[in-house]
């Protein structure tokens, strides 16, 4: 097999299956899990928006992953395809065209992993930016500011 996908898609497939699979998924539910904490918040500006980006994340991962899957096995086979005369069938240009597809595939998948990343950034900015909530007893605890009254003089003094 890794004589087959060395040097093809399959390679960048496999990293991405890392990095946006299991890096980037990481990554972003630490900062769900601490923005609140930090910024002592109840939870999350929107748990339906961690949803979303969670499953826009997911689908694009999938689809871009299994779009370099199938064009690094399709190139590996493609670039030891030998003719009759001993010479490759298929040339690198050959190759290129048949990816056209899966680029497209690729670019669906990472453009679904980016939005679901732009609604996971604009959530973190929300909890951040929402004022926390002023509990009866925390409100008691606030110092009234006393108003004091400029002396005017009387008449005759």
């Amino acid at each position: 097999m890794n004589s087959l996908s060395h040097y093809t898609d399959w390679t960048v497939g496999h990293v991405h299956a890392g990095v946006l699979g299991w890096v980037a998924m990481i990554v972003f539910g630490a900062f769900y899990a601490a923005v609140p904490w930090l910024w002592k918040r109840e939870s999350m500006y929107s748990a339906r928006l961690v949803e979303a980006h969670f499953w826009l994340a997911v689908t694009g991962t999938l689809i871009y992953v299994f779009a370099m899957w199938n064009s690094g096995i399709i190139q590996g086979l493609m670039w030891r395809t030998y003719n009759e005369g001993g010479t490759l069938a298929y040339s690198f240009t050959d190759s290129v065209v048949a990816m056209h597809p899966y680029y497209i595939a690729r670019a669906i998948g990472g453009l679904l992993f980016l939005i679901g990343a732009a609604i996971g950034l604009y959530n973190i900015w929300m909890t951040i930016r929402t004022p926390r909530p002023v509990s009866a007893e925390s409100a008691a605890d606030i110092p009234v500011p006393h108003q004091v009254a400029a002396e005017t003089p009387q008449p005759g003094e």
